[in-house]
């Protein structure tokens, strides 16, 4: 996958027996996979916080590509009982799932508290996606070369899990936090890949970031600062969605894709570019914090992973 054969979406092999899902597909990063998939034949499940958004989107889809096989589902990551109810539904209708393309996020917003009273970020970055992960375990063990892709950002490099206050009460930044949701990503996807290899088991996580993409992610849900910089000043330097899908795509689909391995793009400072497998911050990759936070995120979920037993 070096520079010499830089990977373009052209590249996805044919999907047309594959299902897979992807969160928050409704938009950016995951309007632009969802929309690749669907070119390639996937059968793509969007789960979407607001389905009225999410069946425009199929609508279009549709129109574009006419064999598409999309279906529409809704889930607020934020919500832990959401999750719940959304892998019941699942799972009486599908047999197995083949790709999990943990996608959804929110950025930077002022300090907001999921129902279950998690700090906004940290519940629907990753606990939404750790929960939503275990409970479709069994779907993704019957598919076919299964994955599980969760996307995390370099700013994982700046994050710090505040294991102590993880929800900010008593000290809260909007950019701190959102780093540590990310930092969280990362080091969920390294724990579970750990898990699932000493389990025998046959699916693969893999891990990916966009690098610095022009979405709603920059200007939704910022305030102040955050958003001046990230939703104007460096607009110009970002990439477009197709673009800066392409990381989690590979990841998705690439035959040659490992499990453990961090995809991102190749140019200057992984801001933009072609996917290729990136550094992993060491602390991503502690065998400490994986435990604990593995740890602390079954027991705020009530979701434990029903691995295989090992041969």
């Amino acid at each position: 996958m070096g520079n010499q054969q830089r990977w373009t979406a052209d590249q996805i092999p044919d999907q047309s027996k594959r299902v897979f899902l992807v969160t928050g597909a409704n938009s950016g990063l995951g309007l632009a996979t969802t929309r690749a998939l669907a070119r390639k034949g996937a059968h793509v499940i969007l789960a979407v916080r607001d389905e009225g958004k999410g069946r425009r989107v199929v609508a279009d889809l549709t129109a574009e590509y006419p064999d598409a096989r999309l279906e529409v589902r809704q889930v607020d990551l934020a919500d832990l009982e959401s999750v719940r109810a959304f892998s019941e539904l699942l799972h009486s209708d599908h047999a197995r799932l083949d790709v999990l393309i943990n996608n959804a996020g929110v950025m930077a917003p002022p300090r907001t508290l999921s129902p279950q009273g998690h700090e906004v970020q940290f519940a629907a970055n990753h606990l939404g996606h750790f929960a939503l992960t275990g409970l479709l375990l069994d779907l993704l063990e019957a598919g076919d070369n299964p994955r599980v892709v969760t996307v995390s950002s370099p700013n994982h490099r700046q994050g710090t899990i505040f294991f102590d206050d993880v929800s900010g009460e008593r000290k809260y930044s909007p950019m701190a936090y959102y780093n540590q949701s990310k930092l969280a990503n990362a080091v969920f996807g390294w724990e579970l890949h750990q898990r699932l290899t000493a389990a025998g088991s046959p699916v693969r996580s893999v891990l990916a970031h966009p690098g610095y993409t022009s979405t709603n992610l920059q200007t939704s849900s910022p305030v102040g600062m955050v958003k001046l910089l990230f939703g104007r000043i460096l607009l110009p330097l970002a990439q477009s969605p197709d673009q800066g899908a392409l990381s989690q795509l590979y990841a998705a689909t690439a035959p040659s894709a490992a499990g453990g391995q961090f995809i991102g793009p190749d140019g200057m400072a992984e801001l933009r570019g072609a996917p290729k497998v990136v550094e992993l911050a060491p602390r991503a990759a502690d065998a400490e914090t994986g435990r604990r936070l593995w740890e602390l995120s079954e027991k705020l979920t009530a979701v434990r992973f029903a691995f295989p037993a090992a041969a």
